[in-house]
């Protein structure tokens, strides 16, 4: 009997770590290779920040008409979803793919519009820069001392069934940038005051190459799972097989979102499972603070976007209670935060992390401590 399952589409991303490296040209030439070849081209959604080389690449490729949203007494253009889907192209360009939609679009961003395409069966190849994937975001805080709002969950990335590099050394993208190629003079030269720092894009460009190395090796593994990760194990004394699982303890603290983004970068590395886990005192989460148990549910809730699997937990001893949960779950790493000393209960908690580490003697513990402060 024939499989009757819809298909779904293919992803590609184009990635690149600085606006100007050519991401949405080797998009367009993509689209225009495909399009010679007798596929059915349309392009979603085109931003072409004006220059003219790139513009040119968009001739002969159809264009989708833009939805039109009202906001605050504004119209904006966005990328219509619906028509697209209306059209139904076989391949579907797609530029910006960490874009924010105005408020008042069906869907928040338009990497969720991608997945809507998807999911009916449409091809999408996309562009994006470095910056961007949300377990990455606080390296960026630190090599650029910009705080990128506009995140995509490393999971979305990890869908690709290619990620390719559109890459420019630093020096070579400066020269650009001088020329106008990049932006107009005036936002040029803002620009090199800010962002576009040789040591910044140095520091970026080298992240994007490991980035796009590990998608490659992570594709070319012999047996990839369904969502084209595969499964690595170590072996204990006696030979046998650890299932990596890595454990990230949840707090109010501020710093537990960083917390969260290396446990899931480090859990896509090894390919493990991964569990966000808070311990509430005996009494439950009637017993804390309004604004503790705000900040918890917000860190809970963004593990969850993040695809990490959240576990609620009671007891009176904290350090006792995740251990007992990581020795449960053959839980094969543990992450938390350093407190910082400008938090009240500095000394309760360095006692907590301190009894982890001695009764988890079997599992390997990582104390986290809070870049922010090396920004100065």
């Amino acid at each position: 009997m024939p499989d009757e399952t819809p298909r779904k589409g293919a992803l590609k991303i184009i990635l690149g770590y600085a606006a100007g490296v050519g991401k949405t040209y080797k998009m367009l030439e993509e689209g225009q290779r495909l399009l010679a070849e007798g596929r059915d081209v349309a392009i979603g959604y085109f931003e072409p920040h004006g220059r003219k080389d790139t513009i040119a690449k968009t001739e002969g490729l159809e264009f989708i008409p833009r939805k039109v949203v009202a906001y605050r007494e504004r119209e904006f253009e966005e990328m219509d979803t619906d028509a697209i889907l209306a059209r139904h192209p076989e391949i579907c360009l797609v530029d910006e793919f960490p874009h924010t939609n105005v408020p008042g679009s069906e869907r928040a961003k338009r990497w969720e519009d991608v997945l809507v395409l998807l999911d009916a069966g449409v091809d999408v190849i996309t562009t994006m820069n470095i910056q961007h994937l949300e377990s990455l975001n606080d390296q960026m805080r630190e090599i650029t001392g910009i705080q990128v709002r506009e995140t995509i969950p490393d999971w979305v990335v990890n869908r690709a069934e290619e990620v390719v590099l559109a890459d420019l050394t630093p020096r070579a993208l400066l020269n650009r940038l001088d020329r106008g190629v990049v932006y107009a003079p005036e936002k040029a030269q803002r620009a090199k005051e800010n962002f576009f720092k040789e040591t910044s894009l140095s520091a970026l460009r080298e992240m994007a190459l490991r980035q796009t190395a590990h998608e490659i090796d992570v594709r070319q593994s012999e047996d990839p799972p369904v969502n084209g990760n595969a499964v690595v194990t170590r072996t204990d004394a006696a030979g046998n097989d650890l299932h990596e699982r890595i454990l990230v303890h949840i707090t109010e603290a501020p710093t537990t979102a960083a917390l969260i983004r290396r446990g899931r970068r480090v859990a896509d590395y090894l390919k493990a499972d991964c569990f966000a886990v808070c311990v509430l005192p005996e009494a439950g989460n009637e017993s804390l603070s309004a604004k503790s148990r705000e900040a918890i549910d917000q860190h809970l809730d963004f593990a969850r976007k993040l695809h990490i699997e959240t576990r609620l937990l009671e007891g009176a001893d904290e350090a006792e209670a995740l251990v007992h949960f990581a020795h449960t779950n053959s839980v094969t790493q543990i992450f938390l935060a350093k407190p910082p000393r400008s938090w009240i209960p500095f000394f309760l908690q360095k006692r907590m992390v301190m009894k982890v580490i001695r009764l988890a003697k079997d599992i390997q513990v990582t104390v986290v401590a809070d870049r922010r402060k090396r920004m100065g």
